[in-house]
């Protein structure tokens, strides 16, 4: 019981240091302050460059849910949780496929952020099928 205590003030401190030390390497990009990737960032990506923004965005959702596992107002209504759970059973290749195939679908809505188009085509589909 200890060590998993231990263990997530030790997350929340690798967390905070993560977060000062990104603010202090990107404070001065202020050119791409505020800008969400959408489906052309995405289209004109190589498949490396999707995969490091889906593994980015999923340890973000992940250290946002270790973080709140000690808050007793954390519920399943959160952001984070609910990403978690609507993504169950994807992984980064069917995830990546997914969000490919919608904008090869769907062209001219390539200004759609892709952090919508996941919520929208894969999370709430996935909430919806565990109701």
């Amino acid at each position: 019981m200890m060590r998993i205590g231990l263990s997530r003030l030790t997350l929340r401190r690798a967390a905070s240091a993560a977060c000062v030390a990104l603010l202090v390497t990107c404070g001065t990009v202020s050119a791409v302050e505020g800008t969400l990737v959408n489906g052309t960032h995405w289209t004109n990506s190589t498949p490396e460059v999707k995969k490091a923004y889906l593994i980015g965005l999923a340890n973000a959702i992940q250290v946002d849910v270790a973080y709140q596992a000690d808050n007793p107002k954390a519920s399943m209504s959160d952001f984070s949780p609910k990403v978690t759970e609507g993504m169950k059973g994807q992984t980064l290749d069917t995830a990546l496929a997914a969000i490919d195939k919608w904008y090869a679908a769907h062209p001219d809505q390539l200004q759609r952020p892709v952090v919508e188009t996941i919520w929208f085509e894969m999370v709430v589909p996935g909430l919806n099928k565990r109701k």
